[in-house]
């Protein structure tokens, strides 16, 4: 029976794992949050792998405030650069199969088409910049590694676009939402199946992947499909705009080619309009 530890339980991504494991009595798993293993302490990583063996590390656990990452740009790098190098180190002492998630937020979105895994990174924000740093160290450290980048994740879980338009939709408040982005929604169960597929296999096609549900959209887009689905579309005030100002710089078009994930291991991507809407009907 293979042993997979889930670091950063309570995030999201973590959460949607547990929901997912059901499906997968033939593994066990060991699901931490910061209290029990802070990745970014390379003590705490050493000290809590001597006294146990995995077979695999699923790392979810990250800094994931892009706007406050500007400000903070150690503490991002602690988790999602440093943190990462500590695991695999880690990783490759023990023979542990690290899978790591990343971000489209590693891209400039000057390219205009679906980003590959083979294309020139250039984050313009500080959470891109740690992010990359984290891929760098893990590729230095430790080949038995799967590096998924992902984008727009959202679920029924956390603080995420979804969740906060649903919140809003039921305060009635009037939202204006930009235009100027263009990228692809996934939901977080489709990226934790998918995860737990590639462990299924039992490949060893290690490397780097995209991952996202199939289709386009800028905030505007999601926004409105979100209140469409649920039925709130008519308690909000919806108006586009542009150009929305914030403080960290994000890419204008940060689409993932996802062929190269989807070919190795057989995995079918979902419509986004689709996993949202079936994610919204599950969860109303």
């Amino acid at each position: 029976m293979k042993k997979i530890l889930v670091t950063g339980a309570k995030g999201q991504l973590g959460l949607c794992l547990k929901d997912a494991v059901l499906g997968y009595p033939e593994f066990e798993f060991l699901f931490v949050d910061r209290g029990n293993l802070d990745i970014a302490n390379a003590q705490s990583i050493n000290s809590f792998f001597e006294h146990q063996s995995f077979d695999y590390c699923i790392n979810t656990a990250a800094y994931t405030n892009v706007e406050k990452a500007e400000s903070e740009s150690d503490a991002a790098n602690a988790t999602n650069a440093h943190g990462a190098k500590y695991l695999a180190e880690a990783c490759a002492k023990n023979n542990t199969v690290l899978i790591h998630i990343s971000t489209d937020y590693v891209f400039d979105g000057t390219k205009g088409t679906p980003y590959l895994e083979t294309d020139n990174t250039n984050p313009i924000s500080s959470y891109g910049a740690s992010k990359l740093k984290g891929e760098h160290h893990i590729q230095e450290t430790w080949a038995s590694h799967f590096i998924i980048r992902t984008s727009w994740l959202y679920s029924q879980y956390g603080h995420n676009f979804l969740n906060s338009m649903l919140r809003f939709a039921e305060e009635g408040r009037d939202l204006t939402i930009t235009t100027e982005q263009l990228g692809t929604p996934t939901n977080a169960n489709d990226l934790a199946l998918a995860v737990l597929e590639i462990i299924k296999s039992n490949s060893d096609a290690y490397g780097l992947y995209h991952f996202s549900n199939k289709g386009e959209a800028t905030w505007y887009d999601f926004a409105h499909a979100i209140f469409t689905i649920s039925g709130q579309i008519k308690n909000v005030k919806l108006a586009k705009t542009d150009h929305y100002r914030t403080f960290a710089a994000r890419p204008v078009y940060s689409i993932l080619n996802t062929s190269k994930i989807s070919e190795t291991f057989g995995l079918v991507m979902r419509d986004w309009k689709e996993s949202l809407q079936q994610l919204i009907k599950n969860h109303k």
